[in-house]
């Protein structure tokens, strides 16, 4: 693992969660704009690029994996598979960054009707934008921190060596 403590496990998550809510304000910004199209392909183009940034960060990325010892990838493999995340260790695609807007498609359909109402149609699509951008990038940090987390607690309890020798009570 390229994560040795806490501490800098944390620090990677905030340094993410900062860049989230950047992605976020350039997915509002693109849903006020009523251009059909423009705001779901904006925010494909950003997930393709967030996701495997945040990966990369917090050392999650098919390539980083694979070049972990075998003890590390398989702690990784166990946490990611207990944890259900369908965008850590894989290669993210288009398609797979649809089928992850498509679980808030509600928001989505929502976010596209509406932007056509002059004014506050523009500003409520931007809000949605920007809270599923939100919803989806940090939902993605919350998993690989734990990811993370879990891998280095493993690592710590595999670490810790027990001493057990003669008693030495007379």
């Amino acid at each position: 693992m390229l994560i040795k403590s806490l501490a800098e496990l944390d620090r990677i998550r905030d340094e993410c969660k900062s860049m989230v809510t950047k992605r976020s304000a350039v997915s509002a910004g693109a849903a006020a704009i009523p251009v059909p199209g423009l705001d779901l392909g904006t925010d494909v183009a950003l997930l393709v690029e967030m996701l495997p940034a945040i990966n990369s960060k917090f050392g999650l990325t098919p390539e980083q994996i694979e070049r972990m010892d075998s003890r590390s990838k398989r702690m990784v493999i166990v946490a990611v598979s207990s944890i259900g995340s369908e965008a850590i260790g894989k290669f993210i695609s288009r398609t797979l960054v649809m089928s992850l807007l498509k679980k808030m498609s509600t928001k989505v359909a929502t976010k596209s009707v509406v932007r056509f109402v002059p004014f506050v149609g523009q500003a409520v699509a931007a809000t949605i934008s920007f809270g599923v951008m939100k919803m989806v990038g940090n939902g993605h940090i919350d998993d690989c921190y734990e990811v993370c987390r879990q891998a280095l607690l493993e690592e710590a309890r595999q670490a810790t060596v027990i001493v057990i020798g003669p008693d030495t009570e007379d």
